[in-house]
């Protein structure tokens, strides 16, 4: 009997000291904030802040995923709040970006805003490429819920759901609120061609030049209740998004945009300058399906010219927060 008490006490022992020593570890490998797992309340999100943060600066970080758990990160780890917000491809989520209820983010923002931590008039949503786009939706839709955009590649106009390939062939908004759609420009698919690689800066700029839908398709950033910061690399090669950074700057100067406005472009820096600002090496090229084949695009920009402008937009927006 002692020995099966003994050994059963040694077990008990083992298995503590590998508990202690898990949570030991863990402490010691992660010196960040870990985020709070929200999966109720309408939406799903990592929510990333410090205990000790009152009425601070707050960013949502649109599309969520591993960019916006580093951002969440990083503003958590200087005293604000992020919370980071897929809206597509989880359980509970819708599979395609087409036909979004901006509903799901006005829960989000509604949360967000009762939070202790959070000063409710320093709500700012934060997006890149498409996600800039839908950034810029948000706070045009939302004023008195959100207090500034930051944007990444941003766009100028709202597109339809056959932009992506792998949407549904039927024309539908992209994003809608209280099913109404968000007026958009319609686009075909993007077609593939005999070789291996394909222009994608063609395609956006014909849409642009859609003049009978671009006014009924622009984004109303003026109607925006806060600070606007666009960040574009002039050598993006996705699509124009420097352009439209210029097209959106010309529409809150005719509509006297009353805060301030920062459109901030980049020599030799391409679509990715949202990427991680501590990596020196992005990708030049992606690959997207068309019909079943693969094609090879560009992102633009060099190494040296992505990275410089990756370290710039960081030390930029923190000093936007700061000074809300």
């Amino acid at each position: 009997m002692m020995k099966k008490n003994r050994k059963y006490i040694i077990w008990i022992g083992i298995i503590a000291i590998l508990f202690v020593g898990y949570f030991i570890v863990d402490s010691f490998l992660f010196n960040g904030v870990k985020p709070k797992i929200i999966n109720d309340n309408g939406f799903q999100a990592n929510y990333f802040v410090k205990k000790d943060t009152e009425k601070k600066a707050s960013i949502v970080l649109i599309g969520g995923g591993q960019w916006g758990d580093y951002w969440g990160q990083q503003f958590a780890n200087r005293g604000f709040s992020g919370l980071s917000l897929p809206y597509t491809r989880r359980a509970g989520l819708p599979k395609l970006p087409e036909e979004i209820n901006l509903e799901y983010f006005e829960k989000a923002l509604a949360w967000l805003k009762k939070q202790p931590e959070v000063d409710p008039n320093k709500i700012i949503v934060m997006g890149a490429s498409r996600n800039a786009e839908l950034s810029l939706v948000i706070a045009s839709i939302f004023p008195n819920l959100v207090g500034g955009v930051i944007a990444f590649a941003p766009s100028s106009v709202s597109w339809s759901n056959t932009v992506l390939p792998y949407n549904s062939n039927d024309l539908k908004p992209s994003w809608k609120y209280q099913g109404i759609d968000i007026p958009y420009i319609p686009m075909d698919k993007i077609s593939g061609n005999e070789s291996n690689k394909i222009e994608t800066l063609e395609y956006w700029k014909s849409g642009l030049a859609k003049i009978e839908f671009l006014t009924h398709g622009t984004i109303k950033a003026e109607k925006i209740n806060g600070p606007i910061l666009l960040f574009s690399g002039k050598d993006d090669r996705v699509w124009p998004s420097s352009v439209m950074a210029d097209m959106i700057e010309q529409r809150i100067k005719e509509n006297n945009f009353k805060y301030s406005f920062q459109n901030i472009k980049y020599e030799e820096a391409g679509h990715l300058i949202s990427s991680n600002p501590e990596s020196n090496s992005d990708p030049r090229t992606g690959i997207i399906n068309i019909d079943g084949k693969d094609y090879e695009f560009e992102y633009g920009g060099t190494n040296e010219g992505d990275y410089k402008a990756k370290k710039d937009t960081k030390r930029r927006l923190l000093y936007f927060i700061e000074k809300l």
